[in-house]
C-alpha cells in the first residue's frame, strides 16, 4: 500500500479511506496487505484529483461510479446501434 500511495502522491490513509465508499475492493496478499490493480490506481488518482479540486470524498467516489456506469451504457448503446445498422442492411427492401 505504501508503494501505491507514493506513486499517487497520497497517504496510505487516503487509500484506506476508499474502502468505505466501495469504489473498488483491493485484492489481498497472503499476508493481508492490500494489492491494487492499475485500473484501481487510476480510479484512486481520479478521486485524488476531484478531492484536490474541492469535491468531498464520498461525492468524488459517486461521480466516478456514475462516469463508469455512463461509459458502460454508451458502450452497450453503440453495440446495439451497430447491430441495428447491420440487421437493417441485411434485410432486403
Amino acid at each position: 500500500m505504501g508503494r501505491a500511495a507514493d506513486m499517487l502522491g497520497v497517504t496510505p490513509a487516503f487509500l484506506r479511506s476508499l474502502d468505505a465508499p466501495r469504489l473498488f475492493v483491493p485484492q489481498r496478499s497472503a499476508g493481508g496487505h492490500r494489492r491494487y490493480s492499475r485500473y484501481q490506481l487510476r480510479l484512486a488518482q481520479r478521486v485524488r484529483d476531484l478531492v484536490n479540486e474541492g469535491t468531498a470524498l464520498d461525492a468524488a467516489c459517486r461521480i466516478i461510479i456514475l462516469e463508469d456506469q455512463l461509459a458502460e451504457a454508451q458502450r452497450i448503446n453503440a453495440q446495439l446501434q451497430q447491430r441495428r445498422v447491420t440487421t437493417e442492411s441485411d434485410t432486403p427492401d
